[in-house]
């Protein structure tokens, strides 16, 4: 089947395209590579097309579109602090760009569309473990723009009967993760610190929970939507576990130091899976412990990763905690 993914180079979007390929599927990849990478797609570059786009500004790429059977919607610019100093970047990115694919899926009669959401957009829940009924409250441009995105998908698909599906994950983990640009993910700020010897900077106290999510298992997901007969259904996606942060520093062994709790995070996320589960019969294969041992065996991923330090970090994150409050 001729597949079409946005955002194909990227940490999810790469592990995406290669099970696409292992299944015999035709993929094409739309990127404009400012979070993406060429090196992601390396090892079976030969096998994709790969048109480097910006979705949000109209373009070639468009055309693309026609005659897939799916499109899997994964472009998108997702780190926090450069979406508080730069909104409009992630407006465009996030909610044109989400426009102008669901434009071209409508023109195309694309069969299916599969958009990725963030758990971002519950802001700090009220319930836990959080289900998809919980209260959008986002608390940055990042989150809000996820979101503002899905309802365009979620709106299109009943107006238009567009056939599509949102899945919102929950900290997803693994290779290929970003180990470049700004302070973002812990995952990548660890692994990178455990190689260079740095102590690993702890936000808070590090008692924090996190529903972790291995790539694979997400990729799992996404695929298992597609093949279904479901439409116009929103579901997380996550681990259904929690562990605290100072026990994945426990994992992965060495010194930590500890940095201030910043404003707007939740003290833990943690995914409602009955709906999943229930509709889908999905769910994930690999525990923490599994996914810290794959990523430390390659860890060598991100040895040219940026090394975060508290006082880096506390310049970097500055503006996060000028503009959001608790």
């Amino acid at each position: 089947m001729k597949c079409v993914v946005t955002g194909g180079a990227g940490f999810i979007g790469s592990h995406l395209v290669e099970r696409l390929l292992k299944n015999n599927h035709s993929v094409i990849v739309i990127d404009n590579f400012s979070t993406g990478r060429k090196s992601n797609l390396k090892k079976f570059s030969n096998k994709i097309k790969l048109f480097k786009a910006d979705i949000s500004k109209k373009g070639s790429w468009e055309n693309k579109l026609k005659n897939a059977d799916v499109v899997f919607h994964l472009a998108a610019l997702a780190d926090i602090v450069p979406s508080i100093q730069n909104p409009k970047a992630y407006f465009e990115s996030n909610v044109i760009g989400t426009f102008n694919v669901l434009t071209c899926c409508r023109k195309y009669k694309v069969k299916k569309i599969i958009y990725s959401a963030s758990s971002s957009c519950y802001g700090i829940p009220k319930k836990y473990p959080t289900s998809e009924e919980e209260k959008i409250d986002p608390q940055y441009p990042y989150a809000l723009t996820k979101s503002m995105g899905e309802e365009l998908v979620m709106h299109w698909s009943k107006l238009y009967n567009l056939n599509a599906v949102s899945l919102r994950f929950f900290n997803v983990y693994g290779t290929r993760s970003r180990t470049s640009g700004t302070y973002g993910a812990m995952f990548g700020v660890f692994l990178a610190q455990k190689l260079a010897n740095k102590p690993f900077t702890v936000v808070g106290d590090g008692n924090q929970t996190r529903d972790f999510t291995y790539v694979s298992d997400v990729v799992d997901a996404i695929i298992k939507t597609w093949k279904s007969n479901v439409k116009d259904e929103i579901f997380n996606v996550g681990s259904g576990k929690t562990i605290s942060v100072n026990k994945i520093v426990s994992i992965l062994g060495g010194k930590k130091v500890y940095i201030p709790k910043r404003p707007g995070e939740p003290d833990c996320t943690f995914a409602d899976m009955k709906k999943i589960r229930k509709i889908l019969k999905w769910k994930p294969k690999i525990n923490i412990k599994q996914g810290i041992k794959k990523i430390l065996f390659e860890i060598d991923y991100w040895k040219k990763a940026p090394v975060w330090t508290p006082k880096n970090i506390s310049i970097e994150t500055k503006d996060w905690f000028k503009y959001i409050k608790d």
